[in-house]
């Protein structure tokens, strides 16, 4: 297995780390769907809200690494829980601000603990020493990826509606 060099699928990074997200993350997702009646993107949110104060929808669904659409439609269904509030900016009721409610504070008190629980979990087969070089190294590779992501493939959008059958591949 090569991370530089990939030959199959396995060895690809972001497959791996795609692998790891299903696997670490499936008790968080059961946690919140079965127990809280959230999804993990409404957790996102969420989470943001709490840790950052309230946002606009554009820069939730930056932070959030979502597309606005999707943050739209989940602070939606967060305001519809009673989780969210979106109050419209004075003048323009295009504009608006996202903040928690009392009760979306309530429900992040109640489960981020529970998260971070998980979270701890996972990370305790790693010592000390792996960790702060798995916390250097996605620090690293995160913001390369950021560079990469405003190099390449520039010439085409993603659309994920039309899906990759619709272009004729030569």
């Amino acid at each position: 297995m090569s991370l530089r060099e990939p030959t199959t699928l396995d060895d690809l990074l972001n497959y791996r780390l795609l692998r790891l997200f299903a696997l670490g993350g499936a008790p968080v997702v059961r946690l919140l769907e079965g127990r809280y009646g959230i999804a993990r993107r409404e957790w996102r949110l969420l989470a943001l809200l709490a840790a950052r104060g309230p946002m606009s929808p554009s820069a939730l669904a930056e932070a959030a690494q979502l597309d606005r659409p999707r943050t739209s439609r989940a602070a939606g269904v967060l305001a519809a829980k009673g989780l969210v509030q979106r109050q419209a900016q004075s003048g323009d009721a295009r504009r608006a601000v996202l903040t928690l409610t009392e009760s979306g504070h309530q429900l992040h008190d109640d489960l981020f603990p529970q998260i971070a629980a998980i979270n701890a979990r996972l990370v305790a087969v790693l010592d000390d020493a792996q960790l702060a070089v798995l916390d250097q190294a996605l620090a690293q590779l995160t913001a390369h990826a950021r560079q990469l992501n405003t190099e390449l493939a520039q010439d085409v959008r993603a659309d994920r509606r039309a899906g990759g059958s619709r272009r004729i591949r030569p």
